[in-house]
């Protein structure tokens, strides 16, 4: 299957709490065995359990992908240590730090909040090896949470703007879909976790909903 439903430590907001970075699964340690093994049978990525500071919600605090990972600075050195294995890390600073709501990207470009600094964007480009713009999305700041993207296509809040998607399509070079997830819930990157070739969605997830995602994300 190219999508699958349910939750992550009771909670369907399943974007909150893993992030997937390019060939990578990072996701909380306190989860269990059965639902590891469900993950990694699901997505085929390696699986590597983490945690941010000490917190679960690494969907919120990391963001990343084959040149470089974006973390929230309550990261511990230890932390750093670990995700410099991958690659690249640039730690975000100066209060403005949930890399994984502030930052959306792919393989191609990023879309960074405005609640960052130019010199930040400059700082996550560099690291991302991509080009990438500050935007919000429908209006908010928190673009992770707005946004899922893949290699493939962008999936969007429903109220984001003709300009924002335009812009949003040129650096990620993908083309950009809206939908809902979890029965309406517009919050998609909250509410979703993809890789290239598969999504968890949160349970409640309708049908209609699971077929836009696929098509918005190139899962066919």
């Amino acid at each position: 299957m190219t999508i699958s439903t349910g939750d992550i430590l009771a909670h369907t907001q399943v974007g909150v709490y893993l992030s997937v970075v390019d060939k990578i699964l990072f996701h909380p340690r306190s989860l269990d065995d059965a639902a590891t093994e469900e993950l990694k049978s699901a997505f085929d990525l390696e699986m590597h359990p983490f945690l941010v500071g000490g917190s679960s919600l690494l969907g919120s605090l990391l963001s990343g992908n084959a040149k470089g990972i974006a973390v929230a600075d309550i990261a511990t050195e230890e932390d750093l240590d670990e995700l410099t294995s991958f690659s690249d890390v640039v730690v975000m600073e100066s209060g403005v730090n949930a890399a994984g709501n502030l930052i959306e990207c792919n393989a191609h470009g990023a879309v960074v909040s405005p609640m960052v600094p130019q010199n930040g964007v400059d700082m996550i480009a560099e690291v991302l090896g991509v080009d990438a713009i500050r935007s919000k999305v429908a209006g908010h700041d928190t673009v992770g949470s707005m946004l899922v993207a893949n290699g493939n296509g962008v999936l969007a809040h429903p109220d984001i703007s003709r300009s924002e998607a335009e812009s949003i399509e040129s650096a990620m070079k993908v083309p950009v879909m809206v939908g809902t997830v979890t029965f309406g819930s517009p919050y998609v990157g909250a509410g979703c976790a993809a890789s290239d070739t598969h999504a968890l969605v949160g349970s409640g997830s309708t049908g209609p909903e699971l077929n836009r995602i696929e098509d918005a994300l190139g899962l066919i």
